[in-house]
């Protein structure tokens, strides 16, 4: 019998980050960057791993020194990084990202991260995660979107729970209906949710009210939709009905890059606790403030029990 010794196994993109070095609103006035490691799923899987909580990554870079940097960059973090391929064949994909405290302006080139076949995660993988979590990046492209799919439908039918952050871009995946027919197919084996009102109006159209929104997400199949509303907060909610609304609090931001995935993190980590819906989403919020007080990933040195003492009262939280 395989042991569950691994809290979270995110699967997707690992890449390079280059962020300008000093803010911009977008990358026609940026001049500077400075290297770091970045990926959804890799900014998540560092955030809980150092939330303290064992996460390890599926994804596949190139062997040069790009490769290298971001393997070490996750062992560095204490990210298991079994299922991290580094291929001579394919080339580290790399993304160019302005600094800003509000959403980033970027531009993304493409190579090793949408490689990721089927063959290259095992059934043994699957089965040491109590939680699988991937985004719409390996979703855009073949062969990682049959590799995410395979991956889900196998975590279902295991009893796994599954988390998937519908960050659609069109940078990324220009057919936005096959994107939404895509999501469709996936959100069959998913378990929780968190989309954002920029998500939804990107996914979904412009115009909906958040409630509208939310529903459409349940009916797709997710039984908790965590949905985000920026500086206005976040709802929650399971199995179609609303719980509350949680309100942001005001923050001074020095940078934003990597907020919904230090959010996310935080929430999961929490589910994995144990904790209430209500709490996670407490807890949540206590990580994206850290988050956004710092430049680049979240504080090495976190107490998890320390953001769990100070949470509010569930009751006084939420309206």
């Amino acid at each position: 019998m395989i042991t569950t010794d691994i809290d979270l196994l995110a699967i997707g993109e690992i890449l390079i980050d280059f962020i300008s070095t000093e803010k911009a609103e977008s990358l026609v006035e940026a001049k500077a960057f400075r290297r770091l490691q970045g990926g959804s799923p890799a900014n998540l899987v560092v955030n809980v791993s150092r939330l303290g909580l064992r996460a390890a990554l599926a994804a596949k870079a190139g062997a040069g020194a790009f490769g290298q940097f971001l393997k070490a960059e996750m062992q560095r973090n204490g990210v298991i990084t079994d299922y991290l391929l580094l291929d001579p064949a394919v080339q580290t994909s790399l993304v160019f990202v302005t600094q800003t405290s509000g959403t980033p302006d970027f531009e993304p080139y493409r190579s090793g991260d949408y490689q990721l076949t089927p063959k290259d995660i095992s059934e043994e993988a699957i089965a040491r995660a109590r939680l699988l979590h991937t985004t719409t990046w390996p979703l855009s492209r073949q062969p990682s979107r049959q590799t995410v799919l395979r991956c889900f439908q196998a975590a279902r039918q295991l009893g796994k729970q599954t988390s998937m952050d519908p960050n659609y871009s069109s940078k990324v995946w220009p057919d936005p209906l096959e994107a939404l027919q895509t999501l469709e197919e996936i959100y069959a084996y998913v378990t929780l949710t968190k989309a954002s009102l920029d998500d939804a109006g990107r996914l979904f159209g412009s115009g909906e009210t958040p409630e509208s929104y939310i529903q459409r997400f349940h009916a797709l199949g997710p039984e908790t939709v965590v949905f985000t509303l920026g500086k206005q907060g976040s709802l929650l909610s399971h199995q179609g009905n609303i719980l509350g609304y949680l309100p942001a609090r005001e923050v001074q931001v020095v940078d934003a890059t990597g907020a919904g995935d230090s959010f996310w993190a935080g929430f999961l980590t929490a589910y994995l606790d144990g904790n209430s819906l209500e709490r996670c989403l407490l807890f949540a919020r206590e990580v994206v403030e850290l988050k956004l007080k710092t430049l680049g990933p979240l504080p090495a040195d976190i107490d998890r029990q320390k953001l769990y003492n100070r949470l509010p009262d569930v009751r006084q939280a939420f309206r």
